[in-house]
C-alpha cells in the first residue's frame, strides 16, 4: 500500500514551497508575501487619494486620516472571504478595507482600475527585490575581492577544455567570477534606473476615468499622474493598455537569468577544483557528506547553486510567452503566470547569492596540491622557454622541436600508466639540448609563466571592483538555511 498522509496532519496535508521554507531569506520571502502585497496596495491607494485631494477632488481630511490609520491593519481572512465570493482579488481587498473605514469607503480606488494596484504594486515590490539582489551581489563581490587579493600571485594550472594549459593565478581566476557578476550588476542598475510604474492610466490606458473625475480637464489628469510619480520617486511608463507592457517582466527575467548563469559558472568551477583537491567550499564540523560513505566531502552548496540556477534559467524565459500573447489592450492569461515566475525567480536568486557569499567567504585553498598539480604538467608547458634557451646555446630549433615532441609523447604515456612525469630527465639526458637538469629546473619557475596575471588582478580590482564597492555596507553574512 502506498503511504497516504492523514488529511488532518497539518504538517503533511499541504504543499509548501521549498524556495520559501528551505532556501530564500525571510527578508526576500516577506517581499512576496500576501500581507506585503496587500500593504503595498493600500500604500498606493492612500497616495492616490492624497494626490486626488491635492488636485481638488472631494476627499476629506478625515477620510485620508482613516485610510492612513488603517493601511497596515490588513485582515487577510476577511479578504479571502470576499475573494471567494466575488472571484476578484482587488475588489475583495477594497471591500475588506471598506468594512474597516466605512466613511472613507467611497474614495478608495477612485477613478482607478485593478492594474493600478496590481501593476504598480508588483513593480514597486520588484524594485525592492532588485535592490536586495544588488546588495547581495555586492556582498559576493566583496568576498571575491578579498580572495583575489590574497591569492593574486599564487600560480595555478590553467585549463582550456578542462585540459592542462598555460598557468594563471588563483586570484586571476577569481576575477573571472567577479567580472561576470560585475556585468550582471551593470544590467541590474540599468533596469533599476529605467523600470517604470504603470501610473494612472485608467481601464484601457487612455486615462478616460480620470478625465471624467476632473470634468473633462485633461491637463489636470496628466498633472495628477505627474504628482503621483514624483511622490513615489519612480518614472511612469509613457503609454499602456490596461496593463503595463509585459516586456517589463522579460527585462527582470533577463537580469535574474544573468545572475543565475554567473553563479552557476562559479559553482561548477568550484566543483571541478574540489574534485582536484585544489580548492574546496567550506565544510561544517558536523556536516555529513554521504549517508553511505562517511569520508566524503561533497560540494553540496555549489551543487545547490547549480540546481537553483537551472531552475531560474528554465523558469523565466516563459515570461516571453506571456508578453507575446497579450491581446490588444490586455488579456488575463498573464496573471497566474506572473504570480509564479517573478516571485519564484527572485526567491531562487536570493538563495543562490546567499550560498555564493557563504562559499566565497569560506573557500579553502590547498596550496600544496595546487603546486603538485602544476609541477606535474609544468615540463609540458615550458616548451617555448626551453627551445629559446637551447637555440641561444647553438641548438637547431626545428630539430629540437621534433625531439621535444617525441619526449613529450613518451612522457605522457608514462603518466597514463601512473608514473611520474619523466620529461625533464629525458631532455637533460639528450646532449642536443646542451642543458643539464639544474639548468632546466632553473628555467621552470611557475611565476615566470603566469604572464601579467598578478597585475591584471590588481588592475581589475582597482578599476572595476573598488568603484562598485565604494561606500558599500555589506549585508550580514547569512548561513544557508539547510
Amino acid at each position: 500500500m502506498p503511504f497516504l498522509p492523514d488529511a488532518h496532519d497539518s504538517a503533511l496535508s499541504g504543499f509548501e514551497n521549498p524556495l520559501a521554507s528551505r532556501y530564500a531569506s525571510s527578508r526576500m520571502s516577506a517581499l512576496f508575501s500576501t500581507l506585503y502585497r496587500q500593504k503595498t496596495w493600500r500604500r498606493l491607494w492612500v497616495l492616490l487619494a492624497e494626490c486626488e485631494s491635492k488636485m481638488g477632488l472631494t476627499i476629506s481630511p478625515q477620510q485620508l486620516a482613516a485610510m492612513k490609520a488603517t493601511q497596515d491593519q490588513v485582515d487577510l481572512p476577511l479578504i479571502a472571504e470576499y475573494e471567494k465570493k466575488l472571484r476578484h482579488d482587488v475588489m475583495a481587498a477594497i471591500h475588506a478595507w471598506g468594512e474597516q473605514i466605512p466613511d472613507a469607503r467611497g474614495v478608495i480606488h477612485l477613478g482607478a482600475t485593478s492594474c493600478f494596484v496590481t501593476d504598480n504594486g508588483d513593480t514597486l515590490i520588484a524594485r525592492e527585490a532588485l535592490t536586495l539582489v544588488r546588495q547581495r551581489i555586492q556582498s559576493v563581490l566583496l568576498a571575491l575581492r578579498t580572495f583575489a587579493l590574497r591569492h593574486a600571485s599564487l600560480p595555478t594550472l590553467g585549463y582550456t577544455h578542462f585540459q592542462p594549459a598555460q598557468p594563471t593565478t588563483v586570484g586571476k581566476r577569481a576575477t573571472l567570477w567577479a567580472q561576470d557578476l560585475a556585468l550582471d550588476l551593470e544590467d541590474l542598475d540599468h533596469l533599476l534606473n529605467t523600470l517604470p510604474l504603470r501610473g494612472l492610466k485608467g481601464a484601457t490606458g487612455t486615462q478616460a476615468s480620470f478625465v471624467e473625475l476632473f470634468g473633462g480637464d485633461k491637463e489636470k489628469t496628466q498633472e495628477l499622474e505627474n504628482i503621483f510619480s514624483k511622490q513615489l520617486g519612480v518614472p511612469v511608463i509613457a503609454v499602456s493598455g490596461q496593463t503595463s507592457t509585459r516586456k517589463l517582466e522579460d527585462r527582470i527575467g533577463q537580469v535574474l537569468c544573468g545572475v543565475a548563469s554567473s553563479a552557476s559558472k562559479f559553482a561548477n568551477d568550484i566543483r571541478l577544483l574540489q574534485h582536484m583537491r585544489e580548492i574546496e567550499e567550506p565544510f561544517g564540523k558536523d556536516q555529513i557528506g554521504s549517508s553511505a560513505m562517511p569520508y566524503k566531502r561533497n560540494p553540496m552548496r555549489s551543487e545547490r547553486i547549480v540546481s537553483l540556477a537551472r531552475f531560474v534559467v528554465g523558469l523565466l524565459p516563459s515570461t516571453y510567452q506571456t508578453s507575446s500573447n497579450q491581446w490588444l489592450e490586455r488579456t488575463l492569461d498573464d496573471s497566474a503566470h506572473r504570480r509564479l515566475t517573478i516571485s519564484q525567480g527572485f526567491l531562487a536568486i536570493d538563495a543562490i547569492l546567499i550560498l555564493y557569499q557563504n562559499i566565497a567567504e569560506g573557500l579553502v585553498v590547498h596550496t600544496s596540491m595546487i603546486d603538485a598539480n602544476l609541477r606535474r604538467e609544468l615540463p609540458f608547458l615550458c616548451a617555448e622557454i626551453l627551445l629559446m634557451e637551447a637555440t641561444q646555446r647553438g641548438g637547431d630549433r626545428q630539430a629540437l622541436h621534433a625531439k621535444f615532441r617525441t619526449s613529450a609523447l613518451q612522457s605522457a604515456e608514462e603518466i597514463r600508466h601512473g608514473k611520474p612525469n619523466p620529461l625533464l630527465a629525458l631532455l637533460a639526458e639528450d646532449p642536443s639540448w646542451g642543458l643539464g637538469i639544474r639548468d632546466i629546473e632553473s628555467l621552470l619557475k611557475p611565476e615566470r609563466l603566469v604572464g601579467r596575471a598578478p597585475e591584471q588582478t590588481a588592475e581589475f580590482i582597482e578599476k572595476v571592483l573598488n568603484p562598485i564597492l565604494a561606500n558599500f555596507k555589506p549585508l550580514a553574512p547569512e548561513s544557508p538555511r539547510v
